[in-house]
């Protein structure tokens, strides 16, 4: 309904809409415009609102779609996509292991406990920064959204570099202190090294590959990764096998497939941000929003509008305890690794290629537990609390089909796919510790998968404390039991550590799941 008000000389007059509800129940905005605006100001305006609209039309599905249905095509292209993260390192130990040696594969794989510690700090802080992103996006608030968002990135990016020289410079002591095997240190610094100069990049892209699941752009960072990892594994190749490079080769390639990738990504990223117009229902509302801009409108944006330090500590209270949540099961592994570089290259070979094949087996896990944070944060902030029980539900009903499927694949093919690793010169030992830990871990992909949604739960609403105490638990246990119990029982007990730490988690997350602080 209109309304209209003139007065009586008729000279002015004023029009605008009443406020009402529009489509799904939200509320239309209010526009009161003079008889003669600034056409181009009224433009701009009415542009930003119809683009408003057009924007959730077509991404707040995870706000629309059934919970189920929400979540599989939200996690679908994450999935997608962490298998082909999984690939740069996957490709350098089928490459070392088949065209370098053996003990180049247990380098690379004793580096590997190292290096991943880093991938999930990056991983971490991404989807712990994406929280505030997917509110602000869930409210509607563009502007605390954009620098929510330039914050993250100035943030980590210093992060990345002061990682990144302390990785360069002292990643040697830090091998020597897993207690790595003499032969093998020379081949794992070198590739260390290497791998810590392209550190920036490996952050720069995780965390935009979190705000753009934010937005619920997934597919973007899944077209970028199957051309970076396609891209890597072709490097590795030609390094190695054409170059005759060895080792340096397959780091070489890594950082220079992933610098592509974080590049591309970024100003893929910088023109996706201009279809998200700052205009707020207050701004469209006020009718001195209708005139020309002002003198200091019209200056550049100054550093304080792409970094502020409240925004950066509401980041750091939910990034950090998801940082260490993404980093528990590889400071776990790296302190573990000490215990397994004490039975010899030829078992660390095997434990480390079969390590890759379990990270590969839980990305359908981690990316539920992703999806659930992205999916509970949206609708917490548009106030649908009850969406994120029915999605939690549909979460562990697709964990228990994936769980099914990969436990039946590595009953069937546990010793097919060690020997893809460690090819024909692989030693026997080698395959048999491999195969054994395939085939026992193969039957708790459940029990991660429920802890990974009940966290990602847990995360997307900010309730932090029992989330950290649950993961504390769950490293301390596993490194607690291997370090005590695998020199006097044999490397097995290594792997028996796994489940029980899975399942100390997931009782206490779940635990603060039933007492439903998490709804606010």
């Amino acid at each position: 309904m209109s309304k209209k008000s003139c007065d009586s000389s008729g000279e002015r007059c004023k029009r605008g809409f009443a406020n009402g509800r529009g489509l799904n129940g939200r509320r239309s905005l209010t526009i009161l415009a003079t008889v003669q605006p600034d056409p181009r100001r009224l433009a701009k305006t009415a542009a930003g609102i119809l683009l408003d609209e057009r924007i959730y039309m077509d991404k707040e599905y995870l706000l629309r779609e059934r919970p189920g249905r929400a979540l599989f095509l939200f996690a679908l292209p994450m999935i997608i996509g962490n298998l082909f993260q999984q690939f740069y390192t996957m490709a350098d130990s089928m490459v070392v292991g088949r065209y370098v040696s053996e003990h180049a594969l247990a380098a690379v794989g004793a580096s590997y406990s190292l290096t991943n510690v880093f991938i999930c700090i990056a991983i971490g802080g991404g989807v712990g920064a994406s929280v505030l992103t997917s509110r602000y996006f869930g409210s509607r608030d563009y502007a605390r959204m954009k620098q929510s968002i330039s914050t993250a990135l100035l943030a980590f990016f210093a992060l990345s570099i002061l990682l990144a020289l302390v990785g360069f410079f002292w990643g040697t002591e830090m091998m020597e202190a897993l207690r790595t095997p003499k032969e093998l240190l020379p081949m794992a610094s070198e590739y260390l090294r290497i791998y810590f100069l392209g550190l920036p990049f490996l952050f720069l892209y995780n965390v935009l590959s979190a705000m753009f699941n934010a937005l619920g752009r997934s597919r973007i960072p899944l077209y970028l990764l199957i051309f970076s990892s396609l891209f890597n594994i072709a490097l590795d190749l030609y390094m190695v096998r054409s170059l005759h490079m060895e080792i340096a080769g397959v780091a070489w390639a890594t950082l220079i497939a992933q610098g592509v990738a974080a590049l591309l990504s970024f100003f893929i990223f910088l023109r996706e941000l201009r279809f998200y117009p700052v205009v707020s229902t207050s701004d469209a509302s006020d009718e001195g929003s209708m005139q020309k801009p002002t003198e200091s409108e019209k200056k550049p944006p100054a550093i304080s509008s792409y970094f502020s330090p409240r925004e950066l500590a509401a980041m750091c209270r939910v990034a950090l305890p998801s940082i260490f949540q993404q980093s528990t099961v590889s400071i776990g592994m790296m302190l573990v690794q000490s215990v397994v570089n004490s039975f010899g290259p030829q078992m660390l070979a095997g434990f480390s290629a079969g390590m890759r094949v379990e990270s590969i087996c839980i990305v359908p896990m981690a990316a539920l537990g992703n999806a659930m944070s992205s999916y509970t944060a949206q609708n917490l902030g548009s106030g649908q609390q009850e969406r994120v029980r029915l999605g939690y539900r549909a979460a562990l009903r697709l964990t228990l089909f994936f769980a099914l499927l990969l436990c039946v694949a590595l009953e069937l093919f546990h010793r097919p796919i060690m020997a893809s690793f460690l090819g024909s010169d692989g030693t026997a030992l080698a395959l048999e510790t491999g195969s054994n830990y395939l085939r026992f871990i193969g039957f708790f992909f459940l029990l991660i998968g429920m802890k990974m949604s009940t966290d990602g739960l847990l995360r997307g609403a900010a309730d932090m404390k029992m989330f950290t105490i649950a993961n504390l638990t769950n490293l301390s246990l596993r490194v607690i039991l291997a370090v005590t119990l695998a020199p006097r029982f044999g490397i097995a007990m290594v792997w028996y550590a796994v489940p029980l730490g899975w399942l100390a988690n997931f009782l206490i997350s779940y635990g603060e799941y039933r007492t439903n602080r998490w709804r606010g």
